[in-house]
């Protein structure tokens, strides 16, 4: 993922304004967008977050997909995304197992789901957050963009992250979820023995 220059700002010194884009065409993008104000500091910055449907995915599980639109979930894409992104299938649950995780925006908060092949219709919540706090500054158009985005992290990419560790713990048996927001440090979710945990990685 390419790293840009950015000014991160904290949720409490912004307010917004919301305004969807006005007029889309049918079937265009630009009604899954969301565009504003935010007044920082007596000035004022615009934003833009760009969402798809789930049905832009089209490899989802029919029951994942279900569980989506039931909650009326839209998927959060960052400001570098150049192709539709923030949706996962990896081995989550185990080795071998196809199962997928989600960032879902819906009613001004986004969720990350995690959703097992197992329990496909009952997704774990690992992390929830008011959308707006996932902005950040980025490029030379002074325009807030969406910067959460998750992918998966292999057992190798787990190994890699842990380098520099004075004691580094043996690789996983299977994929973990890697949890970024944009020109941070990535959070590494691993699920064992019935629990998520935190991978631990230098600090």
């Amino acid at each position: 993922m390419k790293v840009a220059a950015l000014i991160l700002f904290s949720a409490t010194s912004l307010v917004f304004v919301r305004a969807q884009d006005s007029t889309p065409a049918p079937g265009s993008s630009q009604q899954f967008n969301e565009s504003g104000k935010t007044t920082l500091d007596g000035r004022t910055a615009s934003y833009l977050i760009r969402r798809l449907p789930a049905s832009s995915f089209p490899d989802l599980p029919d029951a994942v997909a279900e569980v989506l639109d039931q909650r009326g979930c839209m998927i959060p894409q960052t400001y570098q995304a150049h192709r539709p992104e923030n949706v996962i299938n990896a081995s989550f649950d185990h080795p071998g197992s196809s199962d997928w995780a989600v960032l879902c925006s819906a009613h001004g908060n986004v969720e990350l789901l995690v959703f097992f092949a197992r329990t496909a219709s009952k997704p774990m919540t690992l992390a929830s957050v008011p959308e707006l706090q996932r902005l950040q500054r980025h490029g030379s158009s002074d325009v807030l963009g969406f910067d959460w985005g998750i992918d998966s992290a292999s057992p190798q990419q787990v190994r890699e992250a842990q380098a520099g560790m004075e004691h580094r713990p043996p690789p996983p048996d299977h994929d973990a979820l890697a949890d970024t927001v944009l020109n941070q440090k990535t959070v590494y979710h691993f699920y064992t023995h019935s629990a998520w945990t935190v991978v631990d990685t230098p600090q």
